[in-house]
């Protein structure tokens, strides 16, 4: 075969790189609405009723505040253009201002699924490890193999936290340790403390990820003041949770200048611009969060009350808008079940298989959860040799051992 020859000139290092970082950013990005409805997909559930009881993606189904609302409405005319009206700057500015930070350390996204996605490829590679909990947030996990990194997971503690020691004795050679506060599903929390000490005692060069996705809906202390100290991390927040705006997609990473930098050649979309004056009249709104954080809490209590009242068991003490339940049977049969009382909740944890995770939703969403979860679980638990005899019987009984 002849050498064919060109003109052009060779791709650079720089040129290299960065055209291999977008084929791999090119892979699907999987955030908590494509799981959940990756899990309705392969069930072939197709739409789901409009009376459902809809309670399996960690949605808030107060949806924007009222300012945010109108704050959309306002822009909407504008909507055929870009960001030609400095919104992204201005949000950045505010943000930023918030935090003492500088706007440098503050990259917006279109949620926090997009730069969990890239910090995971951009630190990760077949010698630098991603090293995280289990049972906690599949996203990082499902990048990584993008990178073609070693995954090491650590057990989560006797009281559901992350074992950072453990995490950090993984890997010396750990490129990524993901830290998510509160937990994904679990709901529990791990103290700053060990998140400031899995920080100090980390394998040199390696980046600590602390996804904080559900920090306003709990009680524990944020890390972004180590941002401002110009540590090795990078914090995730996202606006679709305390602020509802999961279906607008609004997230942000904080981190060192140089660290964002790293992120940037995997892609970055412009922003939506409703998404942009949706999060700053959010931020604004001072009620806001702790409003939602008690009415949340509040429905989340009373349930996981409900359910050890009446002997069930939920796993840990949650401080999040979802919770898990150890069911005692294989958690598809009760997933499957509860779908036929008209209530959808969320998908399995392999090393958890007879365990459920429950999105905290309305009052009235929960109320009906509740009447469903004990329907459900009064019902006898149907043996593998059970449902296999019953099939049998119905075809004749013929092939009965």
């Amino acid at each position: 075969m002849s050498e064919e020859h060109t003109d052009s000139p060779l791709l650079g290092r720089r040129t290299f790189l960065r055209t291999a970082a977008v084929a791999a950013a090119m892979a699907p990005i999987l955030g908590e609405a494509e799981l959940a409805h990756a899990k309705m997909a392969s069930q072939m559930m197709g739409v789901l009723p409009p009376d459902a009881v809809i309670i399996n993606a960690n949605e808030n189904p107060l949806g924007p505040c009222k300012s945010a609302c109108e704050a959309i409405t306002k822009i909407l005319p504008l909507g055929g253009r870009y960001d030609r009206m400095g919104e992204l700057n201005a949000l950045t500015d505010e943000y930023a201002a918030m935090h003492g930070l500088k706007p440098e350390n503050i990259a917006f996204y279109a949620g926090s699924s997009e730069p969990l996605h890239y910090t995971t490829l951009a630190f990760t590679g077949p010698g630098k490890s991603l090293v995280m909990a289990d049972p906690s947030y599949e996203s990082a996990a499902m990048a990584a193999g993008i990178s073609k990194a070693p995954v090491k997971k650590a057990p989560l503690t006797s009281t559901y936290a992350h074992d950072v020691k453990a995490m950090i004795a993984a890997d010396p050679s750990a490129g990524l340790i993901y830290i998510v506060n509160p937990n994904n599903p679990t709901g529990t929390t791990t103290a700053r403390a060990d998140i400031l000490w899995a920080l100090e005692n980390k394998p040199k060069g390696s980046i600590l990820l602390v996804d904080e996705a559900y920090i306003h809906l709990s009680d524990e202390q944020s890390v972004v003041d180590q941002v401002a100290a110009g540590k090795d991390i990078v914090v995730l927040r996202t606006f679709s949770k305390i602020y509802g705006m999961a279906g607008i997609r609004c997230g942000v990473a904080i981190a060192r200048e140089d660290l964002l930098e790293k992120l940037t050649p995997y892609y970055q979309n412009a922003m939506p611009v409703t998404a942009l004056v949706a999060a700053r009249a959010s931020i604004a709104d001072k009620e806001l969060i702790p409003t939602r954080k008690k009415w949340i809490a509040d429905s989340r209590i009373q349930t996981l009350e409900w359910l050890k009242t009446n002997g069930y068991k939920p796993i840990g003490v949650s401080q999040s808008n979802c919770f898990m339940i150890d069911t005692g049977r294989p958690a598809h049969t009760v997933i499957a079940a509860l779908q036929k009382e008209n209530v959808y909740i969320g998908r399995i944890w392999p090393v958890w298989p007879n365990a459920v995770r429950i999105s905290v939703g309305s009052p009235d969403d929960m109320a009906k959860f509740r009447a469903a979860f004990k329907t459900v679980m009064d019902a006898p638990v149907k043996t593998a040799r059970a449902t296999r005899t019953k099939a049998l019987e119905i075809n004749g009984g013929k092939f009965l051992s």
